[in-house]
C-alpha cells in the first residue's frame, strides 16, 4: 500500500450535525476476553458518535460458533457499561444469517461472486467456497488519520467471501451489518487496514455507501510489542478487580493515542465528549503503560470526597471514625484501591487493633543504656499529649512533639531518633509505618497515651 493523491472512490467528509447523522459502531467477537486495545476502538468509537451528536452502536460479531461463548459476550457489556459506553443499538451477527444469505445469492446471480470447486489440502478444507470476481485494478479510499491510500487488489485474486451460503467470512458479513446498520464512520484497529480494499470491493459491488474510515494506531506493551494475550494483556474487567475507577480507565484510553491540543491530561468523560477529534489522533503506535494508568488512577481518587472515597472502594471498619481521618492518608500514598486494601491489612493495620510491641525492638538502636533512653523519651511525651485536644492534625500534633525531639538532640542522647523511634514503635508496633505525629493524629490523645504507658511497662519489665 502506498499513499498518493488519487481519490477514484467517493468519500464522506467528516460530519459533525451535518444532514447525514454520524453512526459508528464497536464490533467485538465473543471469543475471549478483550484487552484494553479493544476497548480503546470503543472509546473513540463512542466519543466520536457522542461529539457529533450520532449513534453508537455495539454489534456481537458471533458467526464463528465454535469459539464464541456467552460468558465472553457478557464481559463485553459488562465492561462498557462499568465504563459508561451505553449503546444506542445492539446487535448479534449471527441473527442476520438470512440477510447475509440473500447478499450473496444475489452477487452470484449477478457473476460477481461464484462457487468455486476447490483442492482440499488437508483434512477438513472445503470442496466449495464462495469467491468474489475481482475486477483488478488500483483501488483507493481516504482515511482520516492516515490520508489517501492506495492498493493494487489484482494481487488479491478472487478472494473468498463465504464457506457456503450460510457461512460468511468476516470480509462479506461486516460489509452488509455496517451498511443495514447505518454506520457512516468505520473506528477500528490499524491492523485492519489490510482488510479495507477486499471490503471495498464488496461494498461497491452491493451498491452501498462508502462510509468514512479511521484507523486507529496500534497500542503496545511496554516492550514494544502489539498489546495482546500473548504479551501479557489483562482483560479490561480485571483493571476493576486491581481497583481502578471507570472514570480514570477512560481518561487513560482516550489519550492512548489522542490528545485535546491542550496542556489537559485529566478529563472526565464530558469533557472527553466535548473535546473529541479524531483528526488530533495520531498516526504512531501509543504505548499502554500500567504504571502512568495507576498514576491517572490516583488523580481521580485524590478528587474523592471522604465518603464517596470510602463508598467507591466498598471499604469499612469495626473503628468508622479512624478509617475516615486515614482517608487523606489513604489518597496521598495509594494509587489503587488494591493498594489502598494492601496498606489497610499492613502498615495502617495498627490504627485498627493494639499491637503488642517487642521490647527490643523499643529500644533507641545503637546507643548506651538503650532502655533507659527510650523510657526516659516516651516518659517524656506523657504530659505533652495528655494536653493536646481530642481532635488533632498531625500537624498540631509534630508542632509539640518536635521541640522535644530537639531538646535531646541538643543533649547529644541519640539525636531525634532517640525519641521518635520508640514513639512510633510504641503507637503501631510495626517497622513500617506511618510518622507518629499522624498516627496520634488518627488515634487520638486518649488511645495514643495507653499505647505508650503499655510500652513503657515493657520496658520496665
Amino acid at each position: 500500500m502506498n499513499q498518493t493523491n488519487d481519490n477514484s472512490m467517493p468519500q464522506r467528509k467528516i460530519i459533525s450535525n451535518g444532514v447525514s447523522p454520524v453512526v459508528t459502531r464497536f464490533a467485538p467477537s465473543p471469543t475471549g476476553y478483550l484487552h484494553a486495545g479493544n476497548y480503546r476502538t470503543a472509546v473513540f468509537a463512542y466519543l466520536f458518535a457522542k461529539h457529533s451528536g450520532g449513534k453508537f452502536i455495539v454489534r456481537i460479531e458471533d458467526t464463528d460458533a465454535a469459539r464464541s461463548k456467552r460468558e465472553y459476550e457478557e464481559n463485553i457489556f459488562d465492561a462498557l457499561a462499568w465504563l459508561n459506553l451505553p449503546a444506542d443499538a445492539t446487535y448479534r451477527q449471527s441473527e442476520h444469517r438470512s440477510r447475509h444469505r440473500e447478499l450473496l445469492e444475489k452477487l452470484i446471480a449477478a457473476d460477481t461472486a461464484y462457487v468455486s470447486k476447490e483442492t482440499p489440502q488437508k483434512p477438513g478444507d472445503r470442496e466449495e467456497v464462495i469467491r468474489f470476481r475481482n475486477p483488478g485494478g488500483s483501488l483507493t479510499f481516504s482515511d482520516v488519520i492516515h490520508g489517501d491510500i492506495t492498493t493494487d487488489v489484482t494481487d488479491l485474486g478472487d478472494f473468498i467471501i463465504a464457506r457456503s451460503l450460510d457461512e460468511p467470512v468476516f470480509h462479506f458479513a461486516v460489509v452488509v451489518d455496517d451498511a443495514d446498520e447505518g454506520v457512516t464512520h468505520v473506528i477500528r484497529g490499524g491492523d485492519h487496514i489490510s482488510n479495507t480494499a477486499r471490503q471495498l470491493l464488496i461494498s461497491r459491488a452491493l451498491g452501498f455507501a462508502t462510509p468514512t474510515y479511521a484507523h486507529l494506531p496500534l497500542i503496545m506493551d511496554s516492550q514494544h510489542k502489539k498489546l495482546g494475550k500473548r504479551t501479557g494483556a489483562k482483560a479490561l474487567t480485571d483493571y476493576r478487580l486491581l481497583g481502578i475507577l471507570p472514570e480514570a480507565l477512560l481518561n487513560y484510553l482516550a489519550f492512548l493515542g489522542w490528545n485535546p491540543g491542550d496542556t489537559r491530561e485529566y478529563m472526565s468523560r464530558d469533557e472527553l465528549v466535548e473535546a473529541f477529534d479524531l483528526t488530533r489522533v495520531q498516526k504512531g503506535s501509543a504505548v499502554f503503560d500500567e504504571v502512568k494508568l495507576f498514576s491517572v488512577n490516583q488523580h481521580w481518587m485524590r478528587k474523592l470526597s471522604t465518603d464517596d472515597f470510602l463508598t467507591r472502594g466498598n471499604l469499612s471498619s469495626d473503628s468508622p471514625e479512624k478509617l475516615r481521618k486515614a482517608v487523606p492518608l489513604l489518597q496521598e500514598r495509594a494509587r489503587t484501591y488494591g493498594e489502598v486494601q494492601e496498606m489497610l491489612d499492613g502498615e495502617l493495620s495498627c490504627l485498627f487493633s493494639a499491637p503488642e510491641p517487642a521490647r527490643d525492638q523499643l529500644l533507641a538502636k545503637e546507643l548506651p543504656g538503650r532502655q533507659a533512653v527510650a523510657k526516659s523519651a516516651l516518659e517524656g511525651l506523657l504530659e505533652a499529649i495528655k494536653a493536646l485536644p481530642g481532635e488533632v492534625s498531625a500537624e498540631e500534633v509534630k508542632g509539640v512533639i518536635m521541640p522535644l525531639a530537639d531538646e535531646e538532640e541538643a543533649r547529644g542522647k541519640g539525636g531525634r531518633g532517640a525519641v521518635l523511634w520508640p514513639l512510633r514503635y510504641a503507637l503501631s508496633g510495626q517497622e513500617r509505618s506511618p510518622d507518629p505525629f499522624t498516627l496520634i493524629s488518627i488515634l487520638g490523645p486518649e488511645e495514643s497515651l495507653a499505647r505508650i504507658q503499655k510500652a513503657i511497662a515493657i520496658l520496665e519489665g
